[in-house]
C-alpha cells in the first residue's frame, strides 16, 4: 500500500485492540438459553449478543473457545448465565475474563429466584457493563494490528474464479502490510496439501501442513462423507477436488508462515492455515456442522473481521466480529444484493478485474475497521454456534522460531 492506513480502536487491559467494544451475554448450557437471548432481546443494542454453548457435558475445547470469544479484543464485557448445574466452569471463566481486564458478572439461575428474576438481573448487569465497557480508551489503530479471517460457504462454479482469488489479492496486500490473514477448511483443502505445503517458510511446516490435510481426509472416510454439498454440485462444482482448488485460491500468493488450531493466537503478520479437524479418532459427527462453527473459531484466534464469500449465496453474519460478504455470482448478487458489500460478480462480467475487486475488498475491511457497520451487521445477524470437538496442542514445527522473532 502507498501509505499507512490508521484509524480507532479499544486499547484492552492484554495489550491487543478491538475494532468493536461489544458486551456478551453468554449461555453456558442450552437450560439457560431461553433466559439469556430474553436479556438480550430487552437490552436490544446492536452492541450486545448472543452467544453460548449449549453442552451440559464437560469438553475443554468448548471451555478455551468460550474464554477466547469472551476475551476477544473486539469485547469489552461479560455476563455469564449459568442454570447452575452444568459442567461447564463458570467460576473460572469468570475468573479468566475479569483477569483479561474486562469487566464480567454471572448470574445462575437456580440461586437467583429463576426465569423472571434472572432476566430483571441481566437486564440491570448488561447496564452496568455497557457503561464500564464506554470508559476504555479509544488509540490508534494501525493495519498491521488486524487479524482477519477468510471463510467460504454456499460456493458455485463461480467461487473459485471471481471471489475467492480476489480475496486472495486483498490477503496478499494485508500480508505485505504485515497484518494477520488466517484461512481454513482444511477439509476443503484436500489435494491441495503439497501446494501449500512448497509455500510453507519451512519444510518442517510443510510437513505438518500435509498431516493436517491427510487429517481432514481420514475424518471424512471414516464417517463417510466430505465436504460436499447438495447445493454445491447444483452450483455447478462437480468435485471435492474442484471445490478445494475454488476454497485455496482464498489464500493469496503469500509465503504460509504457521499452522494454528482454534483458540490459537498467530504471533506476528503474516498467513495462516487453521486447522479445524479435531484431532484423534473420528468420535463428533461433521467437523463444522455449518459455516457459523468455523467462523466462530476464526473469530477465536483473534479476528476482528471475517471476509465471507458465497456463489449460491449465503445470508449469514456473525457475533462478536464483522462479516463482509463478497458474492462471487452476479445472478446471485443481483437476487441478494441487500445481503451483499462486495460485488465480485463484476469480474466475470467483464466489468472489474481481480485486482481492482480484491483493492475494493481491502477498502471494506479498512473501512469497518474504522466503524462503519458491515452490511450483516447492520440486518443484525449475529449468529453463534459451538458444538463438541477435542484437540492436541500444536507442535513448534506449526509456528517456525524465525518468524516469530
Amino acid at each position: 500500500m502507498s501509505q499507512a492506513v490508521s484509524f480507532s480502536g479499544w486499547q484492552r487491559a492484554d495489550g491487543r485492540k478491538g475494532i468493536r467494544n461489544v458486551i456478551v451475554v453468554a449461555y453456558l448450557v442450552e437450560c439457560a438459553h431461553h433466559v439469556t437471548r430474553k436479556i438480550v432481546n430487552h437490552v436490544n443494542d446492536m452492541d450486545v449478543h448472543l452467544i453460548g454453548f449449549p453442552g451440559c457435558y464437560p469438553n475443554q475445547y468448548a471451555y478455551d473457545m468460550m474464554r477466547a470469544v469472551c476475551t476477544h479484543p473486539n469485547v469489552g464485557g461479560a455476563l455469564l448465565v449459568s442454570l447452575g448445574c452444568e459442567s461447564m466452569n463458570r467460576e473460572k471463566l469468570l475468573s479468566d475474563i475479569l483477569a483479561s481486564g474486562r469487566p464480567a458478572e454471572l448470574l445462575v439461575i437456580q440461586e437467583e429466584g429463576g426465569t423472571k428474576s434472572t432476566i430483571e438481573l441481566g437486564i440491570a448487569a448488561v447496564k452496568r457493563l455497557q457503561s464500564e465497557a464506554a470508559a476504555v480508551a479509544r488509540v490508534p489503530m494501525q493495519l498491521n494490528e488486524l487479524i482477519v479471517g477468510t471463510i467460504c460457504g454456499g460456493s458455485d462454479g463461480t467461487s473459485g474464479i471471481s471471489a475467492n482469488p480476489a480475496v486472495g489479492r486483498c490477503f496478499d496486500a494485508l500480508v505485505a502490510a504485515d497484518a494477520i490473514c488466517i484461512f481454513e477448511e482444511t477439509g476443503e483443502l484436500i489435494g491441495c496439501e503439497t501446494i501449500m505445503a512448497d509455500r510453507a517458510v519451512t519444510p518442517e511446516l510443510g510437513a505438518e501442513i500435509e498431516a493436517c490435510v491427510a487429517k481432514a481426509e481420514h475424518y471424512y472416510r471414516v464417517m463417510g462423507f466430505g465436504s460436499f454439498a447438495p447445493g454445491n454440485a447444483d452450483g455447478g462444482l462437480t468435485t471435492l477436488e474442484e471445490k478445494s482448488m475454488g476454497a485455496y485460491s482464498k489464500s493469496g500468493s503469500s509465503p504460509i508462515s504457521g499452522l494454528i488450531k482454534p483458540g490459537d493466537i498467530p504471533p506476528a503478520g503474516g498467513l495462516y492455515l487453521l486447522d479445524v479437524v479435531p484431532d484423534g479418532e473420528p468420535r463428533f459427527g461433521f467437523p463444522n456442522i455449518s459455516d457459523n462453527a468455523e467462523i466462530i473459531e476464526l473469530i477465536a484466534c483473534g479476528s476482528h473481521v471475517i471476509l465471507f464469500t458465497t456463489g449460491r449465496g449465503s445470508v449469514v453474519g456473525s457475533a462478536i466480529s464483522p462479516v463482509i460478504k463478497i458474492c462471487a455470482n452476479p445472478e446471485t448478487y443481483r437476487r441478494l444484493a441487500g445481503d451483499m458489500d462486495v460485488n465480485a460478480g463484476r469480474i466475470l462480467e467483464g466489468e472489474a478485474t481481480l485486482d481492482q475487486v480484491g483493492e475494493e475488498i481491502l477498502q471494506n475491511v479498512i473501512a469497518v475497521a474504522a466503524g462503519k457497520r458491515s452490511v450483516s451487521e447492520e440486518l443484525g445477524h449475529q449468529e453463534f454456534i459451538l458444538t463438541y470437538k477435542a484437540f492436541e496442542p500444536i507442535g513448534p514445527s506449526c509456528l517456525p522460531v524465525r518468524q516469530i522473532q
